[in-house]
């Protein structure tokens, strides 16, 4: 289960607490650097694999959460994690409360690094529809500071996003591919200004990863097309943009899926009436997180296995050996898979 705010809170107070003892040379060690000083850091492998892709060779990525088995939620920052971010150049992160260690250590140590905020850029509207072109000629401007990122002279547009609910907060945005494409660009625009040599290379590697990227809305497209409105569940709504892009219908108990995102336990009505969704089958699909389980969703696994409805693992951090592309395609092949046949 996740954190609760004060609880993160607590956990990133005593890392920062920590870091503040460090030495300058301490902090300078902690991060991977190039020869020409430049050091990147993200909070997860996951955004690390999406700033790995704009590098390229230039330049090495360091992810401070990386272990396929590690549930972000409830990830304590360590004082070496704490003086890796304050000594980057570039910090890339996924907002939105989801890693909120990490702005509360750029608060603290006010730190010059520029940043990238997924969450932000999704906010904004700026996160590009995928099978729209791409402007890239206008520089970003970059402030020094870690204020909200813009993009505004890109072609993005809000039309990836057609259809989502920003009234309510889904922090999960790895899993909107058009998010995922805007932090490559503004990776991208970020590194040019950081090492104008390098420009041409990762923006070229930039819209390299944009047409990776198709290989994952194609096969979601597919599953748009093939199953539209199939109903499915979650036991927490961290797959929320790709249940929306796949045109499926998530039924899960708005209770029961509340209660998991907001880090309480769900209602005993709720549960039985998740737990009945599933033994009756009125669903077709169980999207499941194994790096938050707990005796709940282990039970609604239980349920689901035993009225014969498949189970689709989603995760929050790489597998081992798997880049972001790899990663989504993997998932919408195992939806594709467990969905069967057209209904």
């Amino acid at each position: 289960m996740r954190l609760s705010p004060r609880t993160r809170a607590a956990t990133a107070a005593a890392a920062l607490a920590c870091a503040a003892a460090l030495t300058l040379t301490a902090c300078g060690s902690a991060a991977d650097s190039d020869s020409d000083g430049i050091t990147v850091v993200a909070s997860t492998n996951v955004w690390g694999s999406v700033a790995q892709a704009v590098a390229g060779d230039r330049l090495q990525v360091r992810s401070l959460i990386n272990e396929p088995s590690a549930d972000p939620h409830s990830y304590e920052a360590s004082p070496a994690d704490a003086a890796a971010i304050s000594d980057a150049s570039l910090v890339v992160y996924n907002g939105g409360g989801y890693d909120q260690f990490v702005d509360d250590i750029l608060e603290s140590t006010n730190t010059a690094a520029a940043t990238v905020d997924a969450f932000a850029l999704f906010e904004s509207g700026e996160s590009s529809d995928l099978h729209a072109g791409h402007d890239h000629g206008a520089e970003a401007t970059h402030d020094g500071g870690h204020e909200e990122d813009s993009h505004a002279e890109d072609s993005h547009s809000g039309d990836g996003h057609e259809g989502h609910d920003h009234g309510g907060i889904n922090e999960h945005v790895w899993y909107d591919l058009a998010t995922a494409d805007a932090v490559a660009h503004t990776v991208a625009d970020r590194l040019a200004e950081l090492d104008p040599e390098g420009a041409d290379v990762y923006r070229a590697n930039a819209t390299a990863f944009h047409t990776r990227l198709h290989e994952v809305s194609d096969r979601t497209a597919a599953v748009a097309a093939a199953h539209p409105q199939a109903p499915i569940a979650q036991t927490e709504p961290i797959a929320h943009y790709l249940v929306l892009a796949a045109a499926l219908n998530d039924v899960t108990p708005t209770d029961f899926t509340n209660a998991v995102e907001n880090g309480t336990d769900p209602s005993p009505a709720s549960i039985a009436a998740t737990r009945q969704l599933l033994l009756d089958k009125q669903v077709r699909v169980l999207i499941y997180n194994p790096q938050t389980e707990d005796k709940v969703s282990r039970e609604m696994r239980s349920a689901a296995e035993q009225a014969g409805i498949p189970v689709v693992e989603v995760s929050e951090t790489l597998p081992e050996g798997l880049d972001y592309v790899q990663w989504q395609t993997g998932t919408v092949d195992d939806l594709a898979a467990a969905l069967g046949a057209p209904a």
